[in-house]
């Protein structure tokens, strides 16, 4: 191969070496291993192979019409070859009363076969009965077949591999067990397979081994990161519940804990009393109680003698966390702080003495606490909620508060699938809170098409007329886009309109607003001052207003059904009954159709995440965190998730039995694992 094509191969399809090529999976396989009779095609046959002789060729037409057209004959029957292109080549190739074996895409023209630019090569007694295999077509780019490397150039490069590869050269890589137990065809021929497969079954064999390899390595990575850091990451050591948790506790508490939470808090309670470092990630739904078990484990750090915590993604969100948990501490004497970038000078500096000097016990804030300049005495614990808002490197800058790194929790009211769960944060300790508080009444969520607008206004009138208020909210794909904004503020006046001041008065909030007015405008909501916020999706996190009993949501097909779910997620967090409705145009996509029916049929995130998955597909799921950890060349976490949770356990019951691979039958393992650490064995494609 040319050091050009090797350039291209590296640079359009990232095959650097041998085992590259080899993982440079078929698209699909053409079936050449028979060869059919020309009296036997129908409208049935794609593709068709069939052998006889060539009894007439002519050039048709003139100019752009012109086409070669040729004939093919078999004791069955002709059928006619056409070429629109490469016509002077194919002329010189083709001779009258020569033998020849033919492969093309069939059609029928005025009811006879007709192939179109079909394969041609002499025939012989080595392809009468057609290939061995299933012919491979490979993936490629225009870049690439302008320079020869069509799909069927990179089928022969893969063919000359194999001719000088043998299963040394691929060696097993699971153990012997775990290929009896699954019945997996061995690593050499699944590679064989997957590319030249001698039948279907075969090929579906090789997929499935191949796929299953993939889970196990993916889980085996991860899973060693999860007990590497269980085992050497030292952590500060919670060793009592004590006066200020039980009083908490036994005295203040608002509501009864539900069997998940007080479940969780059993689960942080060991960790920050095993003497490791805490890293759990904690999923609920809205309003199933998560700020509840982070203000319980934070009690936990200072009746220990530790500060805490805890960080949101915006100031109301903070600030709202503060005056929830200050009122639930009325009672209890504990020092708590709000720090944000709206904190003045003045604010700030008794703030930052009392974390240095131990006497604030809980900061609660944005990401101004990890200012170089916040410094705690002895941080032990450290809270971040809505943890996919905020990116890697700053929550790693709050795990450097302290010398030993606090205990670390983080929360998302996003609910992520378990597969994704799996394979995404399968490094960390997760935690799941899903059932309800007692008392919660499930929001009411109907579909409305906008002819029935009207009816939908006189609604949220009703409701207002009872002291409730309501959000509007509109979508803004991109914040930038122009439309989405004229129709925003033309959704605002039309909002208006059925809502007149004085009577109502009606705020709104959007991404090209400076951060003070979206705060004031929303807090101007939140103390009641307005009765109907008008928005876009900025509202979905950070805004907790008990009294908002109606969500409109307009052009509703237009949002993705996390978002919708989050969305809906602002209401029903109060006592009263509380209604989503999703108004929308009266042509809707068969997709938008079934995402508005999952939202009406259920209230259940978890439900609607893993629809999520199966409707969007892993790639656009909100908060991966390591898209590589998705980036799968043949395994599909929706559609092999239950190969997913096989390979998982499979690598579990391996490591808890010898983690450290020294019995005999995991040598082979231990080889292929201590091999794609560092030096694979491939030679460089030249």
């Amino acid at each position: 191969m040319s050091a050009i094509r090797g350039d291209l191969l590296r640079k359009e399809l990232s095959i650097f070496t041998f085992k590259d090529l080899l993982e440079h999976y078929p698209l699909r396989h053409l079936d050449k291993t028979k060869v059919e009779k020309i009296g036997s095609l129908s409208h049935g046959n794609d593709y068709a192979q069939i052998a006889g002789k060539l009894v007439d060729i002519q050039i048709v037409g003139e100019r752009r019409s012109r086409r070669l057209v040729a004939y093919l004959q078999d004791n069955t029957g002709i059928v006619e070859m056409v070429w629109f292109q490469g016509i002077s080549w194919m002329e010189k190739m083709l001779q009258v009363g020569n033998a020849y074996l033919v492969f093309g895409k069939l059609s029928f023209f005025m009811g006879k076969p007709q192939l179109s630019h079909p394969e041609v090569e002499i025939y012989t007694p080595q392809n009468a009965e057609g290939k061995a295999f299933l012919e491979p077509i490979y993936p490629t780019t225009e870049k690439l077949k302008a320079k020869g490397l069509t799909a069927k150039a990179i089928g022969k490069f893969t063919q000359e591999l194999f001719k000088k590869i043998s299963d040394k050269d691929l060696p097993e890589n699971l153990p012997v067990h775990l290929l009896e137990q699954f019945r997996l065809m061995n690593r050499f021929d699944a590679f064989l397979q997957i590319h030249m497969p001698s039948s279907e079954s075969n090929y579906q064999q090789a997929v499935r081994r191949l796929k299953f390899e993939e889970f196990f390595f993916a889980q085996f990575a991860i899973q060693l990161v999860r007990i590497s850091r269980h085992k050497q990451s030292k952590g500060l050591l919670f060793e009592k519940i004590g006066p200020l948790f039980n009083q908490f506790y036994e005295h203040e508490l608002p509501f009864a804990l539900t069997n998940a939470q007080k479940n969780v808090i059993r689960e942080i309670r060991k960790d920050t009393g095993s003497g490791k470092q805490m890293n759990r990630l904690l999923q609920g739904d809205v309003g199933s109680g998560k700020t509840m078990v982070a203000l319980l484990s934070m009690l936990m750090a200072v009746d220990n003698g530790y500060q805490a915590v805890l960080m949101a993604p915006t100031e109301i969100l903070a600030q709202q966390h503060f005056n929830t948990i200050t009122a639930q501490l009325i009672n209890i004497d504990i020092k708590v702080s709000l720090l944000t970038g709206s904190s003045t000078a003045k604010q700030r500096k008794p703030i930052l003495a009392g974390c240095e000097d131990g006497t604030v016990n809980i900061l609660i804030g944005t990401h101004a606490i990890i200012e170089d300049n916040v410094v705690f005495k002895n941080l032990g614990f450290a809270v971040v909620d809505e943890q996919h808002k905020f990116g890697v490197a700053q929550r790693a800058k709050l795990w450097k508060k302290n010398i030993i790194p606090p205990h670390v929790l983080v929360m998302t009211a996003t609910p992520i699938p378990r597969t994704l769960a799996l394979t995404v944060y399968g490094d960390l300790d997760y935690s799941v809170i899903d059932e309800l508080p007692p008392g919660r009444v499930p929001v009411t969520t109907t579909h409305r098409f906008e002819n029935t607008r009207s009816q939908v206004m006189d609604f949220i009138k009703e409701q207002l007329g009872l002291g409730r208020q309501a959000y509007i909210i509109y979508p803004l794909i991109e914040e930038s886009s122009k439309l989405d904004y004229e129709n925003l503020m033309k959704g605002y006046e039309e909002v208006k309109s059925f809502f007149p001041e004085p009577k109502y008065w009606i705020s709104m909030v959007h991404g090209k607003q400076t951060a003070e007015l979206k705060e004031t405008n929303m807090q101007r909501f939140a103390t009641k001052d307005t009765h109907i916020l008008v928005g876009t999706t900025v509202i979905e996190v950070g805004v907790n207003v008990p009294n908002a009993t109606v969500m409109v949501i307009e052009s509703a097909e237009k949002f993705g059904l996390s978002q919708l779910h989050q969305l809906r997620g602002r209401v029903g967090r109060g006592a009263d009954k509380s209604y989503c409705i999703l108004l929308t145009g009266s042509k809707l996509s068969n997709d938008a159709r079934e995402r508005l029916k999952i939202m009406v049929g259920t209230n259940d995130g978890f439900k609607i995440a893993e629809k999520d998955l199966e409707l969007r597909g892993p790639g656009d799921i909100q908060g991966t965190r390591q898209s590589g950890a998705l980036l799968f060349k043949l395994a599909n976490i929706v559609d092999d998730k239950a190969m997913l949770e096989v390979a998982r356990n499979a690598v579990s019951e391996i490591l808890e039995k010898d983690l450290e691979l020294n019995l005999p039958e995991h040598q082979s393992l231990k080889t292929y694992i201590q091999s794609i650490r560092g030096k694979t064995g491939w030679s460089k494609i030249a």
